[in-house]
């Protein structure tokens, strides 16, 4: 009987579906695949307007959910999940909370478990989040795939600015493509076949070794400084927005504004200095940081690391 891998995910966009479809290409005529798509009953748009975007943060952060549309898992006893995700605002995505949050998360309990990221560059507080799930649900976290953009940070900043208000991801004079680049996407299928063999061979619990002896994780101890910095800046103005009410209230547009312009700020005129500071942290605390790296591309789950 052939292997039975059941995939989940939302996309907006169609590029997480895409280094699913990449990833899982090469091993599809020898494992019975079963790809489930969730989306919410009031879907967010895409493109996005600016003011939903960013309406969006406190939510994300608080991992509040929204109700789903009625979707079909079918029945059968799956070998191994695949779960891609996308996050939002340092955090899981909205769609992605609030399945895990779902009844029908039930399907990953006791189940081993893959998660693919795709990233503009920060993923780990939302990698947490979603190990801390899985932990509750009692699935077994076997591998973590992240694809994000390599991009330099300042340059994918336009770049996913442009297709995330206009939906243009294509290149364009002298910037590049937006979002995880196509060569990076299209060289994900070599991990279709890692996975498989794995499977098939009963050895899941040193997968994520192999992953990552194929590079399925890169990671800058810079990011977890400047990451551990934002997140919590982000779960201030999380509290601090929801005071005046919930998503789509107009009486907390104000904060919801200056939340954005604080960001962008932060992002254009204090970033260059905040990654300098935490380049000489990182520096000068090695030890720590290859600690910390060696965690973060695990998918062992401690609480409040992040």
């Amino acid at each position: 009987m052939a292997l039975r891998i059941l995939v989940l995910y939302y996309s907006q966009s169609g590029q997480l579906r895409s280094i699913l479809d990449n990833i899982l290409g090469p091993v599809a005529e020898k494992a019975e695949i079963t790809v489930v798509p969730y989306k919410p009953v009031n879907d967010f748009p895409f493109p996005w307007t600016s003011e939903q975007f960013f309406d969006c943060m406190p939510e994300c952060v608080k991992e509040i959910p929204v109700e789903l549309q009625q979707f079909q898992i079918p029945d059968k006893d799956y070998d191994l999940v695949v779960l891609g995700y996308q996050p939002w605002f340092l955090s899981p995505s909205i769609p992605t909370t609030s399945f895990l949050q779902s009844g029908q998360a039930g399907v990953l309990a006791g189940k081993p478990v893959i998660t693919v990221v795709g990233s503009r560059n920060m993923w780990l507080h939302a990698q947490e989040k979603v190990k801390a799930s899985l932990k509750s649900i009692g699935a077994k976290h076997v591998g973590n795939i992240v694809l994000a953009d390599t991009n330099h940070n300042l340059i994918s900043l336009f770049t996913i600015i442009r297709w995330t208000f206009t939906g243009r991801k294509e290149a364009k004079g002298l910037l590049p493509e937006a979002g995880v680049q196509s060569r990076d996407i299209e060289a994900s299928s070599r991990f279709g076949p890692i996975i498989f063999d794995s499977l098939q061979q009963n050895k899941l619990d040193t997968l994520q070794e192999k992953l990552l002896g194929a590079g399925a994780v890169e990671l800058k101890p810079t990011l977890i400084i400047l990451e551990k910095r934002g997140i919590t800046n982000f779960r201030k103005f999380a509290t601090y927005i929801r005071q005046k009410g919930e998503r789509g209230d107009p009486e907390r547009l104000p904060r919801v504004k200056l939340f954005k312009r604080l960001l962008l700020t932060g992002i254009f005129v204090l970033s260059p200095v905040s990654g300098l500071t935490a380049k000489l942290v990182s520096v000068f605390r090695k030890k720590t940081f290859r600690q910390q790296i060696a965690y973060f591309k695990g998918t062992d789950y401690q609480p409040e690391v992040i």
